[in-house]
């Protein structure tokens, strides 16, 4: 399993982006994220997000290095790992490989809601120039594009009550952990990438999700 130091939510990214000329901008309606979110109905989604049709302006930097992928790699995504990837782009490296030459990307829902959410508070705060967070929305909506989404059903729900039993888990982790548990079952060496310690540990103690 792969830990980075991502951050844990988007109060802790606004460091990463902080530059002193900056200002608020706000919030376009017709975000890559939003479209994402408009473009996959109920249900599983194999490889759905944004196809990259309706996204002409999605940047290739992890579409199209997805071409050439390493044969096995499947990774299960949270939101930190992306952000780490996208927000700070050129800060974790290993990340962004493996993230442009997995075979198969994982990832809930949730996170799309989790990083539209970290976008616009960037905005809204103005803590970061326009160019730099368009080029980050871009580059996460690429992501999201070439990932199998699961949804947030019952079974997860359920399942995000009960795991992770004796440990401090926030609620919104305990979906993350247990879409991963329940992918896991169905791909097999499927691997999460986190940037949460926390979750990292959750996962590390629980026999469903070990490797």
């Amino acid at each position: 399993m792969l830990q980075s130091c991502a951050p844990r939510t988007d109060t802790d990214a606004l460091g990463c982006l902080s530059r002193n000329d900056c200002r608020p901008w706000p919030t376009r309606g017709n975000s890559p994220a939003r479209a994402c979110l408009r473009a996959t109905g109920p249900g599983r989604s194999r490889g759905s997000g944004c196809p990259r049709a309706q996204r002409p302006d999605c940047s290739t930097r992890f579409v199209a290095i997805g071409t050439d992928p390493v044969p096995g790699t499947l990774l299960y995504l949270d939101t930190s790992a992306v952000l780490r990837a996208t927000l700070e782009s050129g800060t974790a490296p290993e990340i962004e490989q493996r993230i442009r030459s997995a075979r198969v990307l994982v990832s809930s829902r949730l996170s799309l809601v989790e990083s539209c959410r970290v976008l616009i508070r960037l905005r809204a705060l103005g803590v970061a120039q326009e160019d730099r967070l368009a080029d980050a929305e871009r580059d996460i909506a690429a992501v999201w594009a070439r990932c199998e989404l699961w949804e947030i059903t019952r079974r997860v729900c359920e399942m995000a009550c009960d795991v992770a039993h004796g440990r401090v888990l926030r609620a919104l982790d305990a979906i993350h952990l247990a879409t991963f548990v329940l992918a896991r079952r169905e791909l097999e060496g499927l691997e999460l990438v986190t940037g949460d310690e926390r979750l990292l540990a959750a996962v590390a103690g629980h026999g469903d999700a070990g490797p």
